[in-house]
């Protein structure tokens, strides 16, 4: 895109506004004030303040520079200082790519240092009724949608014409509350679920559309007047995870971004020909970019069994590839090849209201860049094949135990946590003698949401777990999150026990100060991680090991 002068006439590249300061070792914006805003006034701020020359706003860049100058004495002029060292092409990668994370995700974000005023208009926005923050503590969940919609400049000859689109490769990508990993789960676009009622906006009005049942999961977005608020409502109800923000883009985004970065790596475990995506490629490695890209993760009859299953894999190899690619420090320190990534991402997108501008763009991909790609691992939810050979189904006993993983935040992969003494202190809490169940007396309350889960927890302690000492305390004063067992000191051996019992993780152990008298009830109440009587609250600390993985940082998976 060409961007005007003050008078309108006259083309630049805006990469030239970009000036290498030796001074500081980085480069600076310097813009025109036409092409000035509040966001490219913010971020000459922050660059002339991190510079350090203590000048006032006020005072014009030139004439600062000039004041400062000593003047020159007979014997010539004095020596000036010394520039600052460059900085290492590693850490102006960090500089200038700390908001880059992923494909459509952290893409957007590459724009994070080219804070361009009309690069807000190049982002897409819909308003799904969610008003979230860009950026929140704990845990985040980003809903990645690509959409084989058929219309628009650079999607043509795909399929039909005219197509609203599916929800043809969607990712839910969930990063920890402390930023040290992240879990991305791929949902076949062929697997049988139920599409719950979901309210759309059209024109300032608001429309429900109903829901439908035992339909293929990629007619959530698209088919009659849903939109990725329908693919949103959809994940939370297979996972019970709460999302924050979502992201889409298009057949074109493929070819625009893998182009901007300088192509994208991948490898082949055999020749592959497929005349349906026109991939035609030798076994090895390559580096696709445009059309090629494309080709490559449509691509699904040349590889594995011939469906889509097969082409997951090829999405999370191109989706891991990119993100190393990214990050890499010769993608990062041009601020030419930045501005085009810039423009690419922004352009690309489609996003949610709560981060529909380019500096909460920015915010969101600065915060989830601390994330390791060596802890970044991608995960195909578990299905089995349905009747009918052409779709799959969930297999709820291993998809559960994952999907528990991500809501209570464990990592997929091994990772130090900062807070390892803490944890430490904390699980200690489970380890001691356990009473004997009929000792146990705990008072059950709700806090759930779901009804009865109190009067149904407490059958189960009776009548399975043989713990007759126990009551319905009913409804707690509120819901909670998390479900929690308060207890004293002197009751510890009893936490033990129904901690054992009920699968409670070491954070819902509340222990006091003070010991409780000898028949005092210790207090359980129930969260919103509460799955049933008998259903272990605690996550498993391992996925289940068949389920289909590929760790971002893995440079040597070939598809086959």
């Amino acid at each position: 895109m060409d961007a005007q002068g003050p008078g309108g006439a006259g083309d630049f590249d805006p990469a030239d506004q970009w000036v290498f300061d030796p001074n500081t070792g980085n480069y600076e914006l310097r813009l025109n004030p036409a092409e000035t805003s509040e966001d490219t006034t913010e971020l000459r701020r922050v660059t002339r303040s991190s510079s350090g020359d203590g000048a006032t706003d006020s005072e014009p860049r030139g004439r600062r520079r000039a004041a400062k100058r000593e003047p020159e004495k007979e014997t010539g002029p004095v020596s000036r200082r010394k520039p600052k060292p460059k900085k290492s092409k590693t850490k102006k990668a960090l500089y200038w790519g700390s908001g880059t994370l992923a494909f459509l995700l952290v893409g957007g974000s590459a724009a994070a240092y080219f804070v361009y005023q009309h690069l807000n208009n190049n982002i897409s926005k819909i308003d799904v009724g969610e008003n979230n923050a860009a950026v929140s503590d704990g845990p985040m969940n980003i809903l990645l949608i690509g959409t084989d919609r058929r219309d628009g400049k650079g999607n043509e000859g795909y399929g039909d014409a005219g197509s609203v689109g599916h929800a043809d490769t969607t990712l839910l990508f969930h990063v920890s509350a402390d930023r040290s990993n992240a879990t991305v789960l791929s949902f076949p676009r062929d697997m049988i679920t139920d599409v719950p009622d979901c309210t759309v906006k059209e024109d300032g009005q608001e429309k429900t559309i109903p829901g439908e049942e035992e339909v293929r999961f990629n007619t959530s977005l698209g088919q009659e007047g849903r939109n990725p608020y329908c693919t949103w409502q959809t994940v939370e109800k297979i996972t019970g995870l709460n999302i924050s923000h979502f992201m889409m883009a298009d057949f074109n985004a493929v070819k625009e971004m893998s182009t901007a970065v300088g192509g994208v790596d991948i490898c082949l475990g055999k020749d592959i020909n497929d005349p349906k995506s026109h991939l035609n490629l030798k076994k090895g490695r390559h580096t696709v970019k445009g059309e090629q890209a494309l080709a490559f993760v449509r691509t699904r009859h040349a590889v594995g069994f011939g469906g889509d299953l097969d082409r997951i894999k090829l999405q999370q190899q191109f989706l891991s590839s990119l993100m190393r690619k990214m990050k890499d420090s010769g993608t990062l320190t041009s601020p030419g090849k930045m501005w085009d990534l810039a423009q690419t991402a922004t352009k690309a997108l489609t996003v949610d209201t709560g981060i529909g501008t380019v500096s909460k763009l920015a915010s969101l991909g600065k915060n989830l860049s601390k994330v390791d790609l060596k802890n970044v691992t991608f995960a195909t939810i578990p299905v089995v094949d349905n009747t009918d050979g052409a779709t799959v189904l969930l297999d709820k006993t291993k998809a559960e135990p994952l999907f528990s993983m991500v809501r209570q935040d464990v990592s997929l992969t091994e990772v130090k946590k900062k807070e390892k003494a803490a944890k430490d202190e904390q699980a200690a809490r489970l380890k001691g003698p356990k009473s004997d169940p009929a000792e146990v007396r705990v008072k059950v309350l709700n806090g759930s949401g779901q009804f009865g889960a109190a009067q149904e927890t407490v059958d189960w302690m009776q009548n399975t777990e043989g713990m007759l000492l126990t009551s319905n305390g009913g409804n707690a004063p509120s819901e909670l999150k998390k479900t929690t067992l308060e207890y004293a000191p002197n009751q510890a051996d009893q936490a033990r026990r129904l901690a054992d019992s009920m699968g409670l993780p070491a954070s819902a152990m509340k222990e006091g100060t003070k010991d409780a008298e000898p028949k005092a009830e210790m207090s359980l109440t129930l969260g919103a991680d509460f799955k049933g009587a008998g259903t272990p609250i605690s996550a498993p600390t391992k996925a289940p090991k068949d389920i289909q993985r590929v760790e971002a940082d893995d440079k040597n998976v070939c598809a086959k």
